[in-house]
């Protein structure tokens, strides 16, 4: 349990705002007392007091020796409810939004931080292209084209059985087959819509504190001009996570989701409208020459798409709350009625049209991949060309982290999708479709399978280089953890081996950029060559080396038959475990803290993501302190571990200046500098660090090395400042047993750095170093707000 905090000299009220970190943590164990009142928020995240400091406004004398302590809970934000674990299924939206907050630090440089937004958008709207078209592949034409003109399948599936092309139904025209099967994908764009603006209401609603309307000097209100123009650094020009629109971002993810959601139904209308021109080429009449009018819609729609895509990015640098109300509703909307046109001409009766072969997925799905590596490798030069030579070494990748990322999304959007089409293939082809008639999705889906076995042999190499030097690195810290407990006595090798395999291990967290580094380049390499071999032989890789050498084909096949069982198995495991989340409790715990790493950033790419929580966290965070300081005139700690430690960061750096000299930042086990530094340099980076040590009163930074997440922020002692990392922390606090530590001490890595002494060390020195208290009258009003129950205002 934590330790009772040292009286630190007396300076008036003073408030310790906690905020845990991924996983969640209820204001019990925060508090450490099972009796606790919320004073402000809702079920979704709120402010926790004990209940014997409930009137901690109301007698600030009490509390001259102590902090009153707060815990800010929001673990619901990510990880509340079954449903949320559904959210898996969008990883490769949420992969993209990522590389977007990982370009270079640029300087000077507006025209080419706009470019790097613009790739990285337009690599998003390929991910919901891509999507839709998966779903049409599935419904269209393994379902209504191929499944239903074959009497074997729907005399399996008898629920086909009204679309079967024997029984010459009025469902069995094929047009209206493809009109009905439509339906599915629709459906699916339209609950991506939905989903959006739900959480768009519930997360991208929260602004932030009122007089943060002014703009923030620089050129421009776009966020990538802004960038450029006002880096983080100077504090007088507001770093990026500061700016008062940055975590209010409603205006863009409304213009994105108009767009992405036409670009679903523009996607759903090509393939209908493609199906049926393929039939009526070089026949006249007016249906031909309203197949064309229907196309050419379709084309200038999506010109409009990627215009609304490509103009303009985010508006951080004030509070934007304009709504672009023409262009959020008539585009989708436009959209979906030529859609419905398109459906009911594809419905037009067509004697003698008879489904044969497939339709054209192979062109699609080979364009999208040749477009998606154009975008990648451009969204490369772009990042080498914002990138100084004299950067910081510890960036990931060297600045390409963006461009990798981008690269993996696009990976995950082709294995999720072409494990979907190949799953339902094989399910609807059954265990007798083995001849020329068998029911399969595109070649090129089939070639992309094929590759992925050996893009883990690939992996094999790296993995057994880290394994290796992990375990040398562990025998390698032997002498040094002895060291450590020089005062243990007799060295024990099996506790010495323990405690440096952790530390080994807890290293390898370092080593994430080149694993990043060689799947994303591997996977640009085998992507080009699945879509060669595909569109060069046109045929699946185990049939398109017959005739070769036996050994060839024979591992053609193989590698088919495996990569299609692994694209299968990977997406299957999506849907297990998003099943599992609605009965079990730890399951959906842990799924839930993939969404505390990978969804802190706004939606900036994909309105389609797994919402930020960091839009309703950060704001909450930024009123609370602000109330505290304005309505007791006190002192402040923000304490944040892991994850929190970002958002009390980013909070802080929301503050008024005079806000933030009242106010102590205490991070322990924080990836601000190991993850968020290396991985988002422009936002995380060493200026922007240093310039928030210099912006807040004082700050002190806990870590272990033994904690695979948190680290040292690497901010050095500067302008009569003292560094802001302390001395490592031992973990285990005690090497054997002693008087103090009668039992063995666990390894605790990344949990519980409450327990260890130096905490409340540390806080004491905090609080010790902050200004005394300003005296404050408080008005009628605020006296209302607080009441006898003490309830903040905020």
């Amino acid at each position: 349990m934590p330790p009772a905090t040292p009286a630190p000299e007396s300076g008036g009220a003073a408030l310790e705002l906690l905020v845990h970190g991924v996983g969640g943590a209820t204001p019990e164990s925060m508090l450490d007392d099972p009796r606790t009142v919320r004073v402000t928020g809702d079920r979704t995240a709120a402010v926790y007091r004990r209940g014997e400091d409930l009137d901690a406004e109301d007698h600030p004398e009490r509390y001259a020796a102590r902090p009153v302590p707060e815990a800010y809970c929001w673990s619901n934000l990510t990880s509340g409810d079954g449903a949320r674990a559904l959210w898996l299924l969008l990883l490769p939206f949420m992969v993209a939004n990522l590389a977007h907050w990982m370009r270079p630090p640029a300087q000077g440089r507006p025209g080419l931080v706009r470019l790097y937004g613009v790739l990285v958008r337009l690599v998003a709207l390929t991910l919901t292209v891509l999507l839709t078209a998966a779903a049409c592949e599935v419904a269209l034409d393994l379902t209504a084209w191929q499944c239903a003109a074959t009497t074997a399948c729907t005399d399996r599936y008898s629920w086909l059985g009204f679309l079967s092309e024997a029984r010459g139904g009025w469902w069995s025209a094929p047009g209206r087959r493809l009109a009905l099967a439509a339906l599915v994908p629709t459906a699916l764009v339209g609950l991506l819509w939905y989903l959006s603006n739900r959480t768009w209401s519930a997360y991208e609603a929260q602004r932030p504190p009122t007089g943060y309307d002014a703009p923030v000097p620089g050129p421009t209100a776009d966020t990538e001009a802004a960038d450029a123009a006002d880096p983080a650094g100077p504090v007088e020009l507001r770093p990026a996570l500061g700016r008062p629109g940055f975590w209010y971002g409603r205006r863009l993810v409304a213009r994105l989701r108009a767009a992405h959601t036409a670009a679903g139904f523009l996607t759903v209308a090509a393939a209908l409208a493609t199906a049926t021109a393929r039939h009526d080429e070089g026949a006249p009449g007016l249906r031909t020459v309203l197949g064309w009018a229907l196309q050419a819609a379709v084309a200038v729609l999506a010109v409009v798409v990627l215009w609304v895509v490509c103009r303009r990015g985010r508006s951080e640098s004030r509070l934007d709350l304009r709504v672009e109300r023409a262009l959020v509703s008539w585009l989708p909307a436009a959209s979906l009625v030529l859609l419905a046109l398109t459906a009911l001409h594809t419905g037009w009766s067509r004697p003698g049209w008879a489904s044969s072969g497939t339709l054209p997925g192979d062109a699609v799905f080979g364009a999208l991949t040749l477009a998606q590596g154009g975008l990648v490798v451009a969204l490369g030069i772009v990042a080498l060309l914002l990138r100084h030579p004299g950067g910081d070494p510890r960036t990931a990748l060297r600045g390409l982290g963006g461009p990798a990322v981008a690269m993996l999304a696009c990976a995950l959007g082709g294995v999720m999708s072409g494990g979907v089409a190949q799953r339902v293939a094989d399910w609807l082809d059954g265990p007798a479709g083995r001849g020329d008639a068998r029911i399969g999705p595109p070649v090129l889906l089939s070639w992309q399978a094929s590759v992925i076995p050996v893009l883990l042999l690939l992996l094999l190499v790296p993995a057994a280089l880290l394994g290796a030097r992990t375990v040398l690195e562990a025998r390698r810290l032997r002498p040094s953890v002895e060291a450590d407990y020089d005062a243990a006595g007799e060295p024990d090798p099996v506790r010495t081996g323990q405690i440096a395999a952790d530390r080994a291990r807890a290293a390898l967290t370092d080593s994430a950029p080149l694993l990043v580094g060689v799947v994303s380049g591997a996977t640009l390499l085998l992507g080009a060559a699945s879509v060669a071999g595909a569109w060069a032989s046109g045929n699946v890789p185990g049939r398109a080396f017959d005739g070769a050498h036996p050994a060839i084909a024979s591992l053609a096949s193989a590698t088919q038959a495996l990569g299609s069982w692994m694209i299968g198995l990977g997406f299957l495991l999506f849907v297990t475990w998003g099943r599992r989340a609605y009965k079990d409790a730890s399951a959906r715990r842990t799924i839930g803290i993939l969404w505390d790493v990978g969804t802190f950033w706004p939606r900036a790419a994909h309105p389609f993501a797994p919402p930020c929580y960091a839009e309703r966290a950060v704001p909450d965070l930024t009123w609370r302190m602000s109330s505290w300081t304005r309505s007791t005139g006190g002192r402040l700690v923000i304490s944040g571990h892991s994850q929190g430690s970002v958002l009390a960061a980013a909070a802080v750096w929301q503050l008024q200046p005079a806000t933030r000299g009242r106010v102590a930042l205490l991070t322990y086990g924080s990836p601000l500098e190991r993850l968020y530094g290396r991985w988002f340099p422009a936002y995380f980076g060493p200026e922007a660090l240093r310039a928030l040590n210099r912006t807040v009163h004082c700050w002190s930074n806990l870590y272990r090395a033994t904690d695979p997440i948190g680290g040292p922020v690497r901010v050095p002692a500067e302008d009569g400042r003292p560094a802001v990392d302390g001395a490592v922390l031992l973990d285990p606090v005690a090497y054997g047993r002693t008087r103090a530590h009668p039992l063995p001490e666990p390894i605790l890595g990344h949990s519980d750095y409450q327990a260890d002494p130096a905490f409340a060390r540390h806080r004491s020195e905090l609080l010790d170093r902050l200004p005394p208290a300003l005296p404050h009258q408080r008005t009628p009003n605020e006296a209302a707000d607080q009441g006898s129950s003490g309830r903040s205002s905020g």
